[in-house]
């Protein structure tokens, strides 16, 4: 199953009732046993999904009637994180075990398929200019960045999978951020990036814990309120930052006019 998502201005943010932001912002429901859903943004043409694979090996969908190809990859390429328990994705016969957090970039033209009873995977795909082969990124050998403080609230590491340079990548970059216990903060102060949009999906939440969610353009902001495993379109307009009533994480990923990661604009709180 397949959704289309159709880009918004930044007006029509500011004037969206809440239930009309979710509807084009907000990604729920990717994450059903045996299944693989996606969404599809018009935003940088972005397509977020979720591979469940439960008792049977699932493939990645070609979804031609949205791609207008034969294949998922046929030009594009593909980021995995597996948000569950160990699992594997064969990648033109080639076998990748992943355990949780565990990153996968697949490059354009290949055949992916999911795998693992108990596995769950989030996966980015972005069209490509160019073909680069797989890398598997285990979370455990990415030397994390240490960002913000207790003080702030924000204290969290940021590991970067693909980011235009150890890896890589036409341009897609993602990643994951683990916020420390005891803060609540993530991508505060924020920041914009006109030429990429990101999206976010947030893992690793209690079953009670939500995260509220802060888009719109400075001075303008709303929020949504993100459960475990939803993900969340930031268009390149937006900011994109969030606190969490407990501990949590976050997949980031972007795609646009570069893979250059430096390439944002910083807010200053007074801004916001």
């Amino acid at each position: 199953m397949i959704q289309v998502r159709y880009s918004i201005p930044p007006s029509g943010a500011e004037t969206a009732t809440t239930a009309d932001l979710r509807a084009s912002l907000l990604v729920g429901d990717l994450f059903v046993r045996g299944e693989v859903r996606g969404t599809y943004t018009h935003d940088d043409r972005l397509l977020v999904g979720g591979a469940v694979p439960g008792d049977d090996d699932v493939a990645l969908p070609a979804w031609s009637e949205v791609l207008g190809t034969q294949s998922h990859l046929e030009r594009r390429e593909l980021g995995v994180v597996n948000v569950g328990d160990a699992g594997h994705v064969v990648v033109d016969g080639e076998k990748f075990e992943l355990e949780h957090l565990d990153g996968l970039f697949v490059g354009r033209g290949s055949d992916v398929t999911f795998g693992g009873e108990d596995a769950a995977f989030y996966f980015v795909s972005a069209p490509a200019h160019a073909t680069y082969p797989a890398r598997a990124l285990a979370h455990r050998d990415v030397e994390p960045v240490a960002l913000g403080s207790p003080d702030a609230a924000n204290e969290r590491r940021l590991f970067r999978y693909a980011w235009g340079e150890e890896v890589q990548t036409s341009v897609l970059q993602f990643g994951v951020t683990v916020i420390a216990r005891g803060s609540v903060w993530n991508t505060f102060p924020p920041h914009l990036h006109d030429r990429r949009t990101e999206v976010y999906c947030y893992v690793d939440l209690a079953e009670d814990d939500r995260v509220f969610h802060f888009l719109g353009r400075p001075g303008a902001t709303r929020h949504l309120v993100l459960r475990n495993r939803e993900a969340v379109i930031n268009p390149p307009w937006s900011i994109h930052s969030g606190a969490g009533t407990g501990s949590y994480a976050f997949i980031w990923a972007m795609a646009g006019e570069n893979n250059r990661y430096t390439d944002l604009t910083p807010v200053p709180t007074e801004d916001l």
